[in-house]
């Protein structure tokens, strides 16, 4: 496996490359409320100056165009969003946020374009079966909520008749999680059930923890799978000492470690 790790501001996403044994592509009909559905949300401070940008590198729209949700929804009024797809077909995110909204950080551009990682969104098909295994075993606090439709949202994310409940969620640092649920037209296709991790739709959260083998016995305890116990990582390139693979109760996966990643180092 050759493995990168690339910083964007203060936050960090890791590319995974299994060179043997190779994985499956990303489904060509991929869906936005199919359940294997992640994306990662990179803030700019400019949709048009960023939108431009993305056109000159001829990326795949996953949404129609950049969308502006309207001023009547209390959470995400003003808000403009745009979704693509990288080479492998993974989707990405670009999203602006006017004043008042957002962390405040993404208001002190300082003349950049693109500023960092704010989130990364799933598609759960029960959120408060999701909240049990990230807020209730892992420790995760939710941030905020809202209910999204309307025309904006059928466009940006490619579903017709879109309605959405939408999760937040933070630890002390780091990017968010966001759930999204489809309340209508429901959730999509579930995650394969064959899931290996060198397949490309196969997605992976990095939480840091100070004690990974504690949280064990509560992932146990509350049936969910562990994909395997902590462990010692050697691999001072990758700089995690120990880590445990866990999944939630949809199949996307978690890596719950200790390590130089969790020190931004």
């Amino acid at each position: 496996m050759r493995a990168v790790r690339l910083r964007l501001g203060e936050e960090q996403i890791e590319l995974l490359q299994f060179l043997a044994p190779g994985g499956r592509p990303i489904p060509l009909d991929s869906r936005s409320n199919d359940r294997w559905f992640q994306h990662v949300a990179i803030i700019v401070s400019d949709m048009a100056a960023a939108y431009a940008r993305l056109r000159t590198f001829n990326v795949v729209h996953a949404s129609s165009g950049p969308q502006r949700l309207p001023d009547w929804k209390p959470h995400a009024g003003g808000i403009e969003a745009f979704y693509f797809r990288d080479p492998d077909g993974h989707n990405l995110e670009v999203l602006a946020f006017p004043a008042g909204k957002g962390l405040a950080k993404w208001h002190n551009a300082g003349g950049q374009l693109v500023l960092g990682i704010d989130h990364t969104t799933i598609v759960v098909s029960d959120t408060e079966r999701s909240l049990h295994f990230y807020r209730d075993t892992l420790g995760v606090r939710v941030a905020g909520s809202s209910e999204n439709y309307g025309i904006e949202q059928e466009h940006l994310n490619n579903v017709f008749g879109a309605r959405l409940r939408i999760t937040a969620l933070r630890a002390e640092r780091g990017p968010g999680i966001e759930f999204l649920e489809y309340l209508r037209p429901g959730s999509g296709r579930p995650l394969p059930a064959d899931t290996q991790a060198s397949d490309l739709w196969c997605w992976q959260i990095n939480l840091c923890a100070t004690r990974p083998a504690a949280f064990e016995s509560s992932l146990r305890e509350s049936h969910l799978q562990l994909i395997s116990t902590a462990t010692a990582l050697p691999q001072a390139e990758l700089g995690w000492r120990s880590a445990l693979i866990t999944r939630d109760p949809d199949g996307h996966v978690s890596l719950i470690g200790e390590g130089t990643p969790c020190t931004g180092t």
